[in-house]
């Protein structure tokens, strides 16, 4: 198996992008570990849980520390998740742990859980609410992060759920909040539902998915556009589908269409198919848990749409966006149409026209763009 530091050191991050200023890896990981290594020995195999792992740093880091077994896993993105497969065989290690919802699955007799902070607040409440309502009553929660990524509204929404909350001493630009104390839960908070009035959708979210249960502004502007998106699509793709917002809308406009939504996030597809079904399309409108359409079959859409990511984790890094744009030509039909929202600043036009076919900017205002993009006759570049 190997000491800690040699299993963190053979560590990627593949499937998800891989580049020089990308790490599978970071202080914050090495942190959490150090800290709760007295509880993860005490506690032993079988009540321990990981959250929101990156690539398997947390995981297989207190499985190579503790020689642990039945270490249960929760990671809401599905490149992380791989990355933790991929990595626990290339290690021996993969019959060691197993993946779960964020439900009592994970966390029933858990005593110690071990969780990347997530950057969204919501995402933190519905798993603090859970570890609450779901973990041994004295479970001891160690919670870090990088420090710039770090805000004393997490320990006050930490707060809200547990009685002790307690910052660490830093260490490499990072921190961990030791957690433990859990309060009495009441109904369970997620998801939550809400209703836009002006495109006449409820959306329903979970807590980690992006934007929660608002319309965001880049998703407005592309919508604005929809009426021109290729009138006689028969099958269309929500690419990152979120909270499933462009699907049901776009499925609601036209009665004769089918949508496959398709995100990484599991917070996204649950609350997407919750959204469908709130809005009496979820016949028409189907959501998978996918990593940049890789699934989906060749030449078999219409028409896609996308307000693609900029961020790999902490980083601006266009990776994922460029995948989505390659997987986008492999999969629409030709003569299909790409429409994508962007913030202008990215200019994605050229990567767009490489990877699908000819684009144009159909609109821009103070922050986006929304450009169309026509899948050629050739083959489009793979």
């Amino acid at each position: 198996m190997g000491t800690v530091e040699e299993v963190l050191g053979r560590l990627r991050r593949y499937p998800d992008v891989e580049a020089q200023n990308l790490y599978a890896v970071d202080a914050a990981d090495r942190l959490i570990l150090d800290v709760a290594d007295d509880a993860i020995a005490a506690a032993g195999s079988g009540r321990i849980a990981v959250i929101g792992d990156n690539y398997g740093a947390l995981t297989l880091g207190a499985i190579a520390g503790h020689d642990l077994r039945d270490v249960r896993v929760h990671q809401d993105l599905l490149t992380g998740e791989l990355a933790l497969a991929n990595n626990a065989r290339a290690l021996g290690l993969a019959d060691r742990y197993s993946a779960q919802p964020l439900t009592d699955s994970l966390l029933a007799n858990v005593q110690v859980v071990l969780l990347r902070l997530p950057r969204v607040l919501a995402g933190l409440a519905e798993v603090a609410d859970a570890i609450a309502r779901y973990a041994d009553p004295k479970v001891q929660v160690f919670a870090g992060g990088r420090d710039k990524y770090l805000t004393t509204s997490m320990n006050d929404l930490l707060a809200e759920s547990f009685s002790d909350v307690r910052a660490s001493r830093g260490r490499q630009k990072s921190r961990t909040l030791l957690v433990a104390g859990p309060k009495p839960v009441g109904e369970l908070p997620f998801p939550v539902r809400e209703r836009i009035d002006d495109l006449d959708i409820d959306v329903v979210a979970h807590g980690a998915a992006f934007s929660g249960a608002r319309l965001d502004i880049g998703t407005r502007f592309l919508l604005q556009h929809l009426k021109w998106m290729k009138p006689d699509a028969r099958d269309a793709i929500d690419l990152g589908c979120g909270t499933g917002i462009l699907a049901v809308t776009l499925a609601k406009a036209r009665p004769g269409i089918t949508v496959l939504g398709t995100d990484q996030s599991a917070a996204a597809v649950a609350s997407a198919r919750a959204t469908a079904e709130a809005n009496g399309v979820a016949d028409r409108v189907t959501v998978v848990r996918d990593d940049a359409m890789s699934s989906a079959a060749d030449n078999s859409a219409d028409l896609v749409l996308c307000n693609p990511p900029f961020h790999v984790g902490a980083a601006v890094h266009t990776g994922s966006a460029i995948k989505m744009f390659t997987e986008t030509g492999r999969v629409l039909r030709p003569g299909g149409e790409l429409w994508t929202v962007f913030n202008s600043h990215l200019n994605y036009r050229g990567v767009i026209e490489r990877m699908v076919g000819q684009t144009e900017v159909i609109g821009r205002n103070r922050k986006f763009t929304v450009t169309r993009s026509v899948r050629g006759l050739h083959d489009a570049h793979r």
